[in-house]
């Protein structure tokens, strides 16, 4: 059997070799992009700011310095199941992991805090609110420190889309431990958020690493709302038996959901502030251990989530800025394989959204960030360009050319020339006195002599009737998208009456033309991509072989308790299931098989691989 170097044996030794800790503990042979530059400047001294995409493999970052550096590194986490998570994969790899949180009993928090000062142990996980109490604090004190990491970083911020207030007493690490790196690390963060950290977190002196935001394994399409109950159901029928999250702007939509989705047989299971934190928790737990349940959930779920194989993310309501949107949508295919990104939005998710920005804490300046972030997110979903490039050119990411993976590419659409269309809509809001929503208009604009309309005098205006020529779909889509372009307001309050603007005078003036976007509803191809397993694995044999893997990995998962992919991720499996190992020796060379993992699971999987060419033969 191939030698296992366990890491207390090389413990302590300074500056030891990145690339062969990437090799014998986490079991990969090369690193990604920035990925080597950061490491070499944390392990050096350094302090840095590191913006990477989700699964793209920021952990490393601060972990692979953790083992090379002296001293214990303390992380520090915003979420107690993500720290968990981490602990139990690094376990995995035989890496001294603990946690500090209020899940540990007194007598178990005053053992690991022991372990800190004896310097048994490799990394501690901590919330930011622990890690500034007074105790805690002469705890680092009296241990010896390799890092301090701060992830989630962009929650220090005000202008971040998940702000939290515990992160700005984080400033006292540069206080309190100057001579000790610190790396702070986040998935979103555009410029001004990068600028606050920076300023929050001390970081004036750190070397920043934005190593792009693209994740080209992910298809977004974007959908204006028509039925959405059956735009959810197509959506699902074709990912049937795959993980994955669907959002809800509040808490009745996610109950609504649920309730729907499990009546018709789905594995679902439903999240949000409103429930139990026990039943939070134990929702979340069978997430991550079943490798076909859905969430449905509203933002409160999914920072952190470690869970690698989601495979598909739904917005059935829009979130509040494309901050949110790319940090939400990065939780699915964080494995690299192919993965989905679906939204709806309509005319009164943007009303609705609007009036709780209005009615949100701050002030204006505040809140006209956020009025700019809404905008640019509604700019986002009417776009006819690459949605790709809408994305990355929103964080000062470019992108020459299409991407080919989204539905603007699949399905191009060309705009119309809307502008009379624009002047017929805004007049008749004007003509009826600005105090009716879509519906009433569109009547009006296609000649619809309804009892309402004759009693309020509406059928005697010039504009009753003057879009009969154009559908009432493509008359809903003419007012979401003036709304969207800032001619229009909707006032909730007032029943979703429309009201004029400033910026509408121009384009009845005829001195601004517009055009549109037409809705069209997804071709076949733009909706699904390829299944993971269909993708890597065109053999039917080697798909039954990582099937078979798969339920080995279930298997010693249950007994752990653990989730199965910090056993072996699926990608680790499907590499194995094409590459058919014959020893202990060939499988060391499958990415993701380290050297304690050789050593716990080797002559299991190995064996596994030999029955199944055996039965093949």
């Amino acid at each position: 059997m191939a030698s296992v170097l366990l890491l207390p044996l090389f413990r302590g030794v300074r500056m030891r070799d990145p690339r062969e800790v990437l090799a014998s503990v986490f079991g990969y042979h090369a690193f990604r992009g920035d990925q080597a530059a950061i490491i070499d400047h944390v392990a050096h001294g350094g302090d840095a700011l590191v913006v990477m995409p989700t699964g793209g493999g920021k952990s490393l970052c601060y972990q692979i310095p953790a083992l090379m550096r002296s001293g214990i590194a303390v992380v520090v986490s915003p979420l107690i199941a993500l720290m968990q998570d981490q602990v139990a994969a690094l376990k995995q790899l035989g890496v001294r992991a603990a946690v500090l949180n209020s899940t540990l009993s007194l007598d178990e928090a005053a053992a690991t805090e022991g372990a800190m000062r004896r310097g048994e142990l490799d990394l501690v996980y901590v919330a930011p609110e622990r890690l500034v109490l007074p105790r805690f604090l002469s705890i680092l004190e009296r241990s010896e420190l390799a890092l301090f990491a701060i992830d989630e970083a962009h929650c220090v911020s005000q202008w971040g889309h998940d702000f939290r207030p515990e992160y700005l007493q984080l400033a006292v690490l540069a206080e309190r431990f100057p001579a000790v790196p610190r790396v702070a690390l986040t998935a979103t963060a555009d410029e001004p958020t990068r600028n606050d950290i920076i300023a929050r977190l001390s970081l004036g002196k750190a070397r920043q690493f934005i190593s792009g935001f693209d994740r080209p394994n992910i298809r977004y399409n974007v959908t204006a709302k028509s039925n959405p109950r059956a735009q959810l159901a197509r959506f699902l029928a074709a990912h049937r038996d795959e993980p994955g999250i669907i959002y809800c702007l509040s808490r009745k939509r996610v109950d609504d959901t649920a309730a729907a989705l499990h009546g018709e047989g789905l594995n679902v299971l439903p999240y949000h502030a409103g429930l139990s934190a026990s039943e939070r928790n134990a929702n979340q737990e069978r997430f991550l251990r079943d490798d076909s349940m859905v969430m449905v959930a509203t933002v409160a779920f999914g920072m952190g989530i470690d869970k690698p194989d989601v495979r598909f993310v739904f917005h059935a309501d829009p979130p509040k800025s494309i901050e949110a949107y790319y940090q939400e949508t990065g939780r699915a295919g964080r494995d690299g394989a192919p993965a989905e990104a679906h939204m709806l939005y309509g005319l009164q998710d943007m009303a609705l959204l609007r009036q709780l920005l209005a009615r949100g804490d701050g002030d204006e300046a505040h809140r006209r960030v956020e009025r700019h972030k809404l905008t640019a997110l509604w700019g986002y979903c009417e776009s006819m360009r690459c949605r790709r490039q809408v994305l990355l050119e929103y964080f000062g990411d470019t992108r020459e050319v299409t991407c080919g993976n989204c539905d603007s590419c699949l399905t191009p659409v060309t705009g119309w020339d809307g502008t009379v269309a624009a002047q017929k809509a805004l007049s008749a809001i004007y003509r009826t006195g600005q105090r009716y929503g879509v519906g009433y208009l569109v009547d009006v604009l296609r000649g619809e002599g309804n009892e309402r309309i004759t009693r309020a005098g509406h059928d005697t205006l010039a504009v009753f009737g003057v879009g009969r020529d154009i559908e009432a779909s493509t008359w809903q889509s003419v007012f979401r998208q003036l709304v969207a372009g800032g001619l229009v307001e909707v006032d909730v309050e007032g029943h979703g009456s429309l009201t004029l603007t400033p910026e509408a005078r121009p384009v009845l003036r005829g001195e601004k033309s517009i055009t549109f976007r037409p809705d069209l509803r997804p071709s076949a191809k733009a909706v699904r991509g390829p299944r993971a397993v269909e993708e890597d694995l065109s053999d039917p044999g080697d798909v039954a072989l990582f099937h078979t893997l798969r339920g080995k990995r279930l298997e010693l998962a249950k007994a752990q308790n653990v989730p199965p992919y910090v056993i072996f991720h699926d990608r680790t499996l499907r590499e194995m299931a094409r590459k058919k190992p014959k020893s202990l020796d060939e499988l060391a060379r499958v990415s993701g098989v380290g050297a304690s993992k050789l050593e716990r699971y080797g002559a299991d999987f190995v064996a596994l691989v030999a029955a199944h060419a055996h039965v093949g033969a």
